[in-house]
């Protein structure tokens, strides 16, 4: 694989659309995993397929990754991402959550649905997920968009989204002891505490 990389206890991954986000999670798995041969790697995925080309998305996602790191396994966690971390954590296993965007969207749709139920819902999940994250007793890469540095979006529910989001990310990053900003595939170290 070349030079290994420096794994942080924990690390938020963010950054645009197929700006290097996912990569760098991989590679920063294949790093751990050639560490030792006791190390595991576990893919806690969060997409959902709503349509005919998320599941052509997420179909070729898992193609990719089995090729790029065939030895990281993959579980499913729509909702309830700090169960699936905490029962996968375990101090030879590294963590890779990909994506707390997607995770957001499960929780926040359908828009029409009851909002406050859902806000309070995610309100408890947040908590849960941030407390997964100090607790974990393994290192945890979590990949997430930010889509905050576009135009401010005309309609209410995507503003309440990006609003959302943009707090999550804040959230995330202060649990993590790195935050890592990827643009054209380079990343930027906004924050390394390790």
């Amino acid at each position: 694989m070349g030079k290994q990389m420096d794994i942080a206890r924990s690390e938020l991954i963010l950054g645009g659309q197929k700006s290097g986000k996912s990569r760098r999670a991989e590679n920063l798995a294949q790093s751990w995993l050639a560490q030792s041969g006791s190390h595991r790697a576990v893919m806690i995925a969060t997409a959902q397929a709503w349509d005919d080309e998320m599941t052509q998305r997420i179909a070729r996602h898992q193609a990719d990754r089995a090729q790029r790191v065939p030895d990281m396994t993959t579980v499913e966690a729509p909702l309830h991402l700090a169960q699936a971390i905490q029962r996968h954590s375990s101090p030879d296993t590294l963590i890779v959550v990909d994506c707390l965007t997607l995770w957001l969207t499960n929780w926040l749709m359908p828009v029409h649905a009851n909002a406050a139920d859902r806000a309070q819902a995610l309100s408890i999940e947040t908590g849960q997920l941030l407390q997964s994250i100090t607790d974990a007793p393994g290192p945890l890469v979590l990949v997430g968009n930010e889509i905050g540095l576009g135009v401010i979006p005309l309609g209410r529910e995507v503003r309440v989204f990006v609003d959302a989001l943009g707090l999550l990310n804040q959230q995330v990053a202060a649990a993590c002891a790195r935050a890592t900003l990827m643009a054209a595939g380079l990343p930027l170290t906004l924050k390394d505490l390790s």
